[in-house]
């Protein structure tokens, strides 16, 4: 949108001047900042002259199928660019013409249907679909936007809308959680969740699943693939049906019933949610909707994402931000959702969508022209939203670009998300494992990139997530251990070196990622016990088998293999963050990254954390800085015997400080650091 210079200066940005203290580089851009401001504020004006926020969210009650209180039928869309617009299905015998739409104008169209004494024509999990006659004459079958359940019958490969309307709801029982101030995500996919290879389903998720992550110590589940996707292998990327819980997995009493344990259980609930694209199916997803190659996405090339071969939302039009906003609320009202992990917001943030591109991190990167403003508008319309409705609240953004001001809040001019995701950290594990010897690895180099985050916005970090697990790349165990794990992952196997590496590596990446790389964790399912291979979905490419479609928790299950050790270990440090709380606490005070005897140490929360990478040098009495004095106990240790360690290290032996400042610390201790291991030290 356009304003002159004058219209800009005169936003007031209620708390622009926290933004500036804490990040005073950005003041040279306060113009664009305040220009974005002034953009949100217009489309709230916007939504308020319509009908105001509370109702515009709730644009679930008013469009779609309904039945209403008397049994009749309701039901309403848009659809600017249809010419006709008829609803048919089981109730009419698939007649083409009975009941037809009436135009009442800004492209909307609206029928009802008469009850039958008192009794719905259409039946409860009968089909239906729309008939959209275009202006060329086209007759076009669709799926309304809003269908809250659709399914695809076997033999077919389209998806089908059925009236969804039970008896009876599953009733949640339990409240929202208490937003965790440290948190623990476990990301996870219901269709892969099972050892068997099958779709899982929701139900199995809930009294199979739910325990473990409990058992762990994680307080959050991020869950994927769940807004109903056509082609599975597509991992939920690729969303036809925006406002419906994917039917392969369950009903949407199931999802509500899985919600709900979730909760008892206290731990907080996310949906993986994309608004940044959609698929490009037609008869089943929102693509060409009204017939014309616009409706809900940009016309032309802008409306299309070539990598993605997928539409892009156009922001700017009323009844898109109606459609997602109301998206949002419907997924938190319906079924219990906490919050959402944004996907693509890096590719929604840039015209260029962040292809062919590399940031240096200059600001003008972040506020010229390649900003798409209208994008980050919604973002800020959707945050702001969710906060002030919802206490309880937790957004995060998937974005690497780094984007200054997006974990700020909008208040002041920022993007309103509590989280980004740090997405260099698992890069910069799959280099290392990839390109360099374990003597190579330079300590300076990763700490930089475990703690390089824009201070005052918030970082997820994860050592590995679903992008790492998918076929063409490996886990972080199968990185390191590789075909080995066939072979040697027996607690009754002979000793082997590769194996005994990848355990304490694995460990110490894992630990290190954890306390120092960012404000809140993440693990993806069956990662925290070292799952091998890799996750691949049925498709042509591989015969349609489910073999890596799966998650193999025997694996895990059984006494006799050494993954146990990786589990146990993952166990208690999620336990660890849950007692001294270093998520929660400011950045740690990294003292020593000693590049000869590769080893790391830091505070933070009040624990001293101290990690040799060193292959295979081991150090008696390593001077370490310490700010706090006082007498120290070992509360984690890698090398423990139930973690699969050597068990060199003495437990029940504190360590006192000596009032010696060493590496600008006002103390030091002196430590036993094995080879290959990492321990934390918490004040007695």
């Amino acid at each position: 949108m356009f304003y002159t210079p004058e219209e800009i200066e005169a936003v007031n940005v209620p708390n622009i001047q926290n933004l500036l203290q804490l990040d005073p580089w950005l003041e040279p851009f306060k113009h664009e900042i305040k220009r974005r401001y002034k953009c949100f504020l217009d489309h709230m004006k916007w939504i308020n002259d319509v009908s105001g926020l509370e109702e515009f969210t709730q644009g679930y009650k008013e469009f779609g199928v309904h039945v209403r209180d008397d049994g009749s039928i309701y039901c309403k869309e848009w659809a600017p660019g249809a010419k006709e617009l008829y609803l048919r299905g089981d109730f009419n015998d698939w007649q083409e013409f009975t009941h037809p739409f009436k135009n009442v104008g800004f492209g909307k169209w609206e029928l009802t249907i008469p009850s039958a004494n008192g009794s719905p024509v259409i039946k409860h999990l009968s089909k239906i679909k729309l008939l959209v006659v275009a202006h060329d004459g086209r007759r076009l079958d669709r799926l309304s936007p809003w269908a809250p359940y659709v399914k695809c019958f076997e033999g077919n490969i389209i998806y089908d809308q059925l009236l969804y309307n039970p008896s009876e709801r599953y009733q949640l029982k339990y409240p929202h959680p208490p937003r965790p101030k440290s948190l623990r995500i476990y990301e996870c996919h219901i269709g892969i969740s099972s050892s068997e290879p099958v779709v899982a389903s929701y139900s199995h998720f809930k009294d199979n699943i739910l325990p473990r992550i409990k058992d762990l110590g994680y307080n959050a589940i991020q869950i994927m693939a769940l807004m109903e996707h056509a082609y599975y292998a597509s991992f939920g990327y690729q969303v036809t049906s925006f406002f419906a819980a994917s039917s392969r997995f369950g009903t949407p009493e199931e999802l509500r019933a899985m919600v709900d344990e979730a909760h008892r259980l206290g731990i907080v609930v996310l949906l993986d949610v994309v608004h940044s694209h959609a698929s490009k199916n037609t008869n089943d997803g929102l693509n060409q909707f009204d017939g014309t190659n616009a409706c809900y996405f940009h016309d032309l090339g802008r409306g299309t994402h070539e990598l993605w071969d997928s539409r892009l939302f156009n922001y700017t039009e009323l009844e898109v931000l109606r459609f997602l906003m109301s998206n949002l609320r419907w997924w938190i009202e319906e079924y219990g959702f906490d919050g959402f992990r944004f996907d693509g917001v890096m590719s929604m943030l840039y015209h260029h969508h962040g292809l062919m591109t590399n940031f240096s991190g200059h600001y003008g990167e972040y506020f010229g022209l390649s900003v798409d403003t209208e994008s980050f508008t919604y973002l800020m319309l959707a945050n702001h939203f969710l906060h002030e409705k919802y206490p309880f609240i937790i957004t995060i953004a998937e974005e690497v670009s780094g984007m200054p001001t997006l974990c700020r809040p909008v208040s002041e001019g920022g993007g309103g998300f509590d989280y980004r995701l740090a997405m260099a950290i698992p890069d910069k594990w799959i280099e290392l494992l990839k390109k360099y010897k374990d003597e190579d690895w330079n300590m300076s180099n990763l700490v930089h990139t475990l703690t390089n985050r824009r201070y005052g916005e918030p970082n997820i970090a994860y050592a590995e997530c679903h992008d790492q697990a998918l076929v063409g790349d490996k886990t972080l165990s199968f990185w390191l251990m590789d075909k080995e794990m066939y072979f040697s992952m027996s607690t009754l196997s002979p000793p082997n070196l590769i194996i005994d590496r990848g355990i304490a590596l694995h460990k110490l990446i894992r630990f290190i990622t954890h306390t120092l790389g960012g404000e809140g964790y993440l693990n993806f399912m069956g990662n925290e016990f070292g799952h091998p291979e890799w996750l691949d979905f049925p498709r042509a490419g591989n015969n349609s088998s489910y073999h890596y479609a799966r998650r193999q928790w025997n694996l895990v299950d059984d006494p006799l293999l050494r993954y146990k050790y990786l589990n146990n270990f993952d166990r208690a440090m999620q336990h660890l963050e849950e007692k001294y709380g270093w998520l929660a606490a400011p950045q740690a005070y990294v003292s020593r990254k000693n590049e000869g005897d590769k080893v790391i140490a830091f505070e933070r929360a009040g624990v001293l954390f101290a990690f040799n990478f060193h292959p295979t040098q081991s150090f008696t009495d390593y001077k370490i800085g310490v700010d706090t004095p006082g007498q120290y106990h070992i509360v984690l240790d890698s090398d423990q015997e139930e973690f699969g360690g050597f068990k060199r290290i003495d437990q029940s032996v504190d360590v006192f400080t000596r009032n010696e400042p060493w590496d600008n610390r006002r103390n030091c201790v002196f430590l036993y650091l094995p080879s290959r291991t990492c321990m934390a030290l918490a004040l007695q």
